[in-house]
């Protein structure tokens, strides 16, 4: 009886050790990874366009829209297929004020709050020892809350409501790990997000505003990283 057990317990070891994922066979003892980062948000909105109805001078090639940048904490959650390959999400929410450039240059606009979840896939340069750097692409959607039209005059002029759509985005990637570790590391990341929602606004309640805001931002980010 013991020797079988004995059998039984070595086939199901060789069983166990054939059907383990890539991720071990690369000596890593978990396909998970956490990174918590200091994240930039840079949006570069000079492609904006505005329409102003009825008002062709509000509605020329130099009006457009500024929209701030913010420094935010993100956390962002990876899974290792294999050693080299792997798919990340990214959690961060960020407010922003958007004021008005050219012909309404000093116009407060309004609010929002974005929170853009981000998922790419990527690919993990594995032949530097612990400086590990990856270049990834994937997608973005971008949703848009908390908007409040900033309601304050400028030159008779006043932004009464604010509605930006929630939109796609493609993205692109390009960071790196430093392992002080098996465990733990240093990081620095880079996305491009190509975001460019439409949106429609009313000024004074009863002029109609609308266009595409190409915010297009820059995350940059710093941090931690945790393997498990």
């Amino acid at each position: 009886m013991r020797n079988s057990f004995r059998v039984f317990a070595a086939g199901a070891m060789l069983a166990g050790l054939a059907a383990t994922p890539a991720f071990a066979q690369d000596d890593m003892t978990s396909p998970w990874q956490f990174r918590l980062r200091a994240l930039g948000v840079i949006p570069d909105s000079s492609g904006t366009t505005v329409h102003v109805a009825g008002v062709s001078a509000l509605s020329s090639p130099n009006s457009s829209v500024s929209i701030d940048n913010t420094l935010v904490p993100e956390v962002d959650i990876s899974y290792f297929f294999t050693r080299n390959i792997s798919a990340e999400l990214i959690l961060a929410t960020t407010p922003h004020h958007v004021t008005g450039t050219g012909a309404l240059s000093g116009l407060s606009i309004g609010k929002a709050w974005l929170l853009p979840p981000t998922i790419t896939a990527q690919y993990h340069f594995t032949d530097f020892g612990p400086f590990q750097p990856y270049v990834g692409a994937g997608v973005n959607y971008t949703l848009f809350y908390s908007q409040t039209a900033a309601n304050a005059p400028l030159g008779g002029l006043a932004v009464t409501s604010l509605h930006i759509h929630n939109a796609f985005a493609p993205a692109l990637q390009a960071g790196f790990d430093y392992m002080l570790n098996a465990h733990w590391g240093l990081n620095v990341d880079a996305k491009k997000l190509f975001l460019a929602p439409s949106y429609t606004a009313m000024v004074n309640n009863a002029i109609g505003v609308s266009g595409t805001a190409h915010i297009d931002p820059w995350l940059v980010g710093a941090g931690i990283t945790y393997r498990m």
